[in-house]
C-alpha cells in the first residue's frame, strides 16, 4: 500500500513539512512540521502549523506520529503545538542524546536536563518498523548532517531530512557537532541504493533563481545529477568537497534558538520565575 502525500513549503526558512496517511477519515504521520519564530521579537506563531492542522482536519486524520529526521537547525519545531492538538507520538533516532550532550555542554544548560532523548515520546532504531494505521514505515538511520539523522521509509517514498537537497543544489553540510562528512557519504550511498523510482521527499529546498520549489525528486534524478555526489563521485572526492564548501558557509540564521527547542522536541526551556521562558545566545562562541 503506497501512502497519500500533502507536503508544505514554508519559505521563510525554506522547510518542507509532510503529511502522509493511509487514506482520508485514517491515520496520519507529520514529518519535520515548522514553528514560525521571528528572530527580531523573539516571538513565535503557529502560521505554517495551523495549515497542517488544517489540511488533518478536512481529511479527518487521526495523527499517530510527528517525526523528526533530526534536531533541526534552521527552524524550529512546531511538534509540541500539533501534539496538544491532535494527540499522537513525538519520535526522533535513537542517537540524539549525541546531539544533546554537544549542545547541553554550548548552551550550558540546567542540570537536570536529560541527555538520553527521554523528551521524546519514542526514540527511533535503524530498521525498526513501525505502523501508521494500515502503512509501514521503517526508520533508517543516516548520520553525517548529525550523528542522529533518521530517514523514513513508507512504500516508494523516503523522507530523507537534510541528507540530499535536489540535485541543483548538493548535500547537507556537515560541521555541525558530530557531523561527519564520511558518514553522510556512506548514508546517502545506503539511500541511492534504493529503487530508481523511489521518491525521495526533502526536508529542504533553496531554489536558484528560476526555479520554483521542489518537494521531492526520486534516486534516478539523484545518481544522474546532484552536483556533489552524481554517479563517478568517490567519498575521497565527496569528503574533499564537503569540507572544502563548509569551511565558506555561515552559521545557520536561527541555529541558537532552533536548536534550544529541538533538542526538547518542540517544548520551550522552562519558564523563569517571572513567567517567561528564555533562549540562551552563547557570545563568541560558534
Amino acid at each position: 500500500m503506497q501512502p497519500q502525500i500533502q507536503s508544505f513549503f514554508d519559505p521563510d526558512t525554506n522547510t518542507v513539512s509532510h503529511v502522509l496517511y493511509d487514506r482520508p477519515g485514517g491515520h496520519a504521520a507529520v514529518i519535520d512540521p515548522v514553528l514560525d519564530f521571528d528572530a527580531q521579537s523573539g516571538r513565535t506563531s503557529t502560521l505554517a502549523a495551523d495549515r497542517i492542522a488544517l489540511f488533518l482536519r478536512q481529511q479527518e486524520l487521526h495523527l499517530v506520529w510527528i517525526l523528526e529526521t533530526h534536531a533541526h537547525a534552521d527552524h524550529l519545531s512546531s511538534a509540541k503545538y500539533l501534539q496538544r492538538l491532535f494527540g499522537g507520538k513525538i519520535a526522533i533516532g535513537a542517537h540524539i542524546g549525541q546531539v544533546q550532550s554537544a549542545f547541553k555542554q554550548l548552551f550550558n544548560l540546567e542540570p537536570e536536563f536529560a541527555v538520553d532523548g527521554s523528551q521524546f515520546d519514542v526514540l527511533l532504531q535503524d530498521d525498526e518498523v513501525f505502523q501508521i494505521g494500515d502503512l509501514q514505515a521503517r526508520a533508517l538511520f543516516v548520520p553525517g548532517h548529525t550523528p542522529a539523522d533518521m530517514a523514513y521509509q513508507v512504500g516508494d517514498a523516503v523522507f530523507i531530512g537534510d541528507t540530499l537537497f535536489m540535485p541543483d543544489t548538493g548535500t547537507a553540510r556537515c560541521d555541525f557537532p558530530g557531523g561527519d562528512a564520511q558518514q553522510l557519504y556512506r548514508s546517502i550511498q545506503k539511500i541511492l541504493a534504493l529503487p530508481a523510482a523511489t521518491r525521495l521527499f526533502l526536508c529542504h529546498d533553496y531554489p536558484p533563481p528560476g526555479r520554483s520549489p521542489q518537494m521531492h525528486c526520486t534516486v534516478a534524478e539523484q545518481t544522474a545529477e546532484n552536483i556533489h555526489i552524481h554517479a563517478g563521485i568517490d567519498e575521497a572526492a565527496f569528503i574533499q568537497l564537503r569540507l572544502t564548501r563548509d569551511a565558506t558557509l555561515a552559521v545557520p540564521l536561527l541555529i541558537l534558538p532552533a536548536v534550544q527547542v529541538n533538542i526538547r522536541a518542540g517544548a520551550f526551556p522552562a519558564a523563569e520565575s517571572n513567567g517567561i521562558s528564555y533562549l540562551k545566545i552563547p557570545l563568541n562562541t560558534l
